[in-house]
């Protein structure tokens, strides 16, 4: 029979207590979810302003929703591109100070795009160990070499760069999404650009959160273009709605436009969702009070995680892991957490290392500080209780 291996993988993941499966959200209002009848507080949403339900964003959709259309109905290149598009490319242009921008339907099809365009003729690429796996199937699909350097290893990076006599491309994060953590990003960039290598980097977790104005990690730091010639960001996440976009100069953006695979034959991002979108983005520059608030609440939750004794991971921001290392322990946690009213992600292999499973906390500015307070309590009550 063909194709045995399918049912043989499966029930593999199944014992290895790795079997994924879908949780269908029935309703979702300002931090919680109701899941097969039951509602939770939802501390694993990447919604990390509280955009996606706020009541401003809402208004925005509705308005948009008269004006703009649906649907694209072609690729970029063909008559997909509109202006709906080009207001929101522009826009980010102005706020990062690049010179011209992509927009993609997904963070994974974005570092796809740039990834296989730019080593389609080989070379050697330089990721961090912890690159999310977009970047790394990406990274695998070229004739390019990969080498990944230890997490945030700067040393271990320069040595690399030394021995790397081709064209090469440096990957990194700026928020690594499932430690929190952020990348030594001046360091590494000081590395690529004194190696003439290319630096690339995915900051779909800091997009929105970090920085002045929320323009992520290349406003925080800041990077110029020069310095940092990839930046790929999400709108997914802290934006509050979809898609992604490139950060580029005019030379690697008319690169992509020629012979980027993903971008020119795929559909465009629909112009309403561009406009819902670039509501969002205008809503993050003017509302400081959003980020002051994730931050406050980031705070409260690792105060009180010392307190109680949590495990936590040298983070400060959203993204709080609480590493369990065995899966099966890991779930029964999750599942102890949610009979307390509570919704946390469990993350096992292959997503993080095999003997480092985790409950990955997110916070957001919506939480409220009795719920964080109380989800400490509850982990830590769950972690004496579950074996």
């Amino acid at each position: 029979m063909s194709f045995e291996f399918i049912a043989a993988d499966l029930a593999d993941r199944a014992t290895r207590h790795l079997y994924r499966q879908q949780h269908l959200i029935e309703q979702s209002e300002a931090g919680r979810v109701k899941i097969a009848g039951h509602w939770y507080h939802n501390f694993s949403s990447n919604d990390y302003l509280g955009l996606a339900q706020s009541q401003a964003l809402t208004q925005s959709v509705c308005d948009a929703a008269a004006v703009f259309s649906p649907g694209s109905g072609a690729s970029p290149l063909v008559t997909g591109y509109t202006a709906s598009h080009r207001q929101l490319e522009d826009y980010l242009c102005e706020r990062l100070n690049r010179e011209r921008v992509l927009l993609f339907n997904s963070g994974f099809s974005a570092n796809q795009a740039v990834i296989q365009t730019l080593m389609r003729h080989g070379g050697v690429i330089l990721a961090d160990k912890l690159s999310h796996a977009s970047m790394l199937d990406g990274a695998l699909a070229t004739k390019a070499r990969l080498k990944r350097f230890a997490h945030n290893d700067v040393s271990h990076l320069k040595r690399l760069l030394r021995t790397s006599k081709q064209d090469t491309l440096v990957m990194t994060e700026g928020v690594f999404s499932m430690d929190g953590d952020k990348a030594l990003i001046k360091d590494i960039a000081t590395l690529a650009t004194n190696a003439g290598a290319m630096l690339m980097l995915d900051d779909a977790h800091g997009f929105g959160v970090l920085g002045q104005t929320g323009a992520g990690t290349a406003e925080a730091e800041p990077l110029s273009q020069q310095v940092l010639p990839v930046l790929m960001a999400t709108f997914g996440k802290a934006v509050g709605t979809s898609g992604a976009f490139l950060a580029l100069s005019t030379q690697l953006h008319e690169y992509l436009l020629n012979f980027g695979r993903h971008y020119i034959y795929s559909t465009s991002m629909s112009p309403l969702m561009a406009q819902i979108t670039l509501a969002s983005l205008r809503l993050i520059e003017k509302q400081q009070w959003r980020r002051d608030k994730l931050q406050q609440n980031i705070r409260l939750f690792c105060q009180q995680a010392l307190a109680d004794g949590l495990p936590l991971s040298p983070s400060d921001t959203a993204i709080q892991p609480v590493i369990i290392g065995a899966s099966e322990k890991t779930l029964k946690l999750a599942e102890f957490i949610r009979q307390q009213g509570f919704w946390v992600g469990a993350m096992r292999a292959p997503t993080v290392p095999e003997a480092a499973a985790r409950l990955r906390v997110t916070l957001s500015a919506i939480h409220k500080e009795s719920d964080i307070i109380e989800l400490v309590h509850v982990i830590a009550k769950g972690l004496s209780h579950v074996r």
